[in-house]
């Protein structure tokens, strides 16, 4: 193999490793980033759809705790769907 191999070679692989970094957040800033926008993706739907049961639980005596417990599971379901979503989209 010759110089200028070698050296293309190298080049290649440096531009490689350039590309891979500026695609992915490093160290804790990634961390951060990626497990606060999954964490308020999963967590807000939640939250929302047990506020929304609770209010309506209080519009009719006889639900006592009916429509904040499915406000909360829609919420879980919404929210595992929004996270899937987005870390399908950064992969």
């Amino acid at each position: 193999m010759t110089d200028r191999r070698k050296w293309l070679d190298a080049t290649e692989r440096d531009v490689q490793r350039l590309e891979d970094r500026e695609r992915m957040p490093a160290g804790w800033f990634g961390l951060a980033f990626y497990g606060g926008t999954v964490g308020l993706l999963f967590i807000v739907p939640i939250v929302a759809g047990a506020y929304l049961g609770r209010w309506l639980d209080g519009l009719w005596p006889g639900y006592s705790v009916r429509w904040t417990v499915s406000g909360i599971v829609l919420g879980i379901a919404i929210g595992s769907y929004n996270a899937f979503q987005f870390m399908r989209r950064k992969q």
